[in-house]
């Protein structure tokens, strides 16, 4: 049996809400025994939102506070925690292991995402939509994808806190796929 829980966090982005998985095998566990399945800011389109029955369960998320503690901090570059599996459609799930593969400190274009999952021309509205849905906000880096114009375009969490990440992380130079 599975369980839903969740821990508030407080961030540069403000207090992030970690939503995961924790199966009974994980109870008790100190650390990496719950599997993310959400990461959101205040006020983002599509964020998670607690449900009756989810249990706050600060305990359960202590590594990836700390993993985000230190990304912010500017003492990490990477993330590296369990994820809920069988989130997304196929073709999402393509397009966020392109986010993952975008290196700290660099971006990419929606129509360069697109042509790595061979979805260009119309395509790249399909890419962007399906890059609004990633239900991890800072650890699926889709803060990194840019307008081929180098503006910067479309983030759930909002276009401040997507100015924010790409200066935490240098400013971003553009980097090709």
């Amino acid at each position: 049996m599975t369980t839903t829980v969740y821990a508030r966090v407080e961030s540069p982005l403000g207090e992030l809400l970690l939503v995961g998985e924790e199966s009974a095998a994980d109870v008790g566990k100190q650390a990496g025994g719950v599997r993310l399945r959400s990461l959101s800011v205040p006020g983002q389109k599509g964020g998670a939102v607690v449900q009756d029955g989810w249990r706050d369960a600060p305990e359960a998320f202590t590594e990836v506070a700390r993993q985000l503690e230190a990304y912010f901090a500017g003492r990490s570059t990477r993330f590296d925690v369990p994820v809920a599996e069988g989130l997304g459609t196929e073709f999402q799930r393509r397009v966020w292991a392109v986010l993952e593969s975008i290196p700290y400190g660099s971006t990419v274009s929606y129509g360069e995402v697109a042509a790595q999952v061979g979805a260009s021309g119309a395509g790249v509205r399909a890419v962007g939509t399906a890059i609004g849905r990633n239900p991890l906000l800072v650890v699926r880096p889709c803060h990194r994808v840019i307008g081929a114009d180098g503006a910067l375009r479309g983030y759930a969490g909002g276009l401040e806190r997507k100015k924010l990440l790409l200066g935490l992380e240098g400013g971003a130079e553009r980097s090709e796929p």
